[in-house]
């Protein structure tokens, strides 16, 4: 049985290169999705929201296979960051933050199928299931990179990407910042951390 694992199979959107920005089209996407606000490292709602992705996620794994005899890797955390005011990404100021934490689903995966694993999830105590959604996400044409070190680390990359290239490159920002984590943070240290750091643009 082999197994799909998204990062091995686009890795044009998830093995970016850490020196220089890339632009990337983004196909449309289905993702488990909570969405929420507050800073990250505080607020409730954000630790229930990813417990609650992941035992969901590791359900619709597990009905793959039983039902599809199809396996897969559950692929990285992802989030969708948005603010009234986005130099507050540059400033940290992470109180006035809202997200959107989601994890990519395979395209066979069915709304029956997720509806299924949200039952399973609920059965064992997922403590945000009543604001998950599973919906389709069209980012289109992006500009990424890979940032390595700690999430506080990334206010020079974002500054470069908001006010140098994109202008330059003749785009404008159309959508959530969005970064994708393929580090667990429990288990590497800040210095270590790699992460996607992408944002949707079109022509100015």
């Amino acid at each position: 049985m082999e197994n799909y694992d998204l990062k091995k199979v686009r890795r044009d959107l998830y093995a970016p290169g850490a020196r220089a920005f890339a632009q990337v089209v983004v196909p449309p996407m289905s993702f488990l999705q909570i969405s929420g606000e507050g800073n990250p490292n505080t607020a409730p709602a954000y630790r229930l929201a990813i417990e609650t992705l992941y035992m969901t996620s590791y359900a619709v794994r597990a009905l793959a296979k039983a039902e599809l005899g199809r396996t897969h890797t559950v692929a990285p955390l992802e989030g969708l960051w948005t603010a009234d005011d986005y130099t507050a990404f540059t400033t940290r100021d992470k109180d006035v933050w809202r997200w959107t934490m989601m994890i990519a689903q395979p395209e066979w995966i069915t709304p029956g199928m997720v509806d299924e694993a949200r039952a399973r999830a609920a059965a064992k105590g997922a403590p945000a299931i009543d604001r998950l959604t599973f919906a389709e996400y069209d980012e289109g044409l992006s500009v990424q990179i890979l940032h390595i070190g700690s999430y506080d680390d990334e206010a020079p990359t974002l500054e470069r990407l908001h006010n140098e290239y994109i202008p330059a490159a003749g785009l404008r920002m159309t959508g959530p910042h969005h970064e994708i984590y393929l580090s667990d943070a429990r288990k590497t240290a800040p210095k270590k951390l790699r992460t996607i750091l992408r944002q949707p643009v079109a022509p100015a």
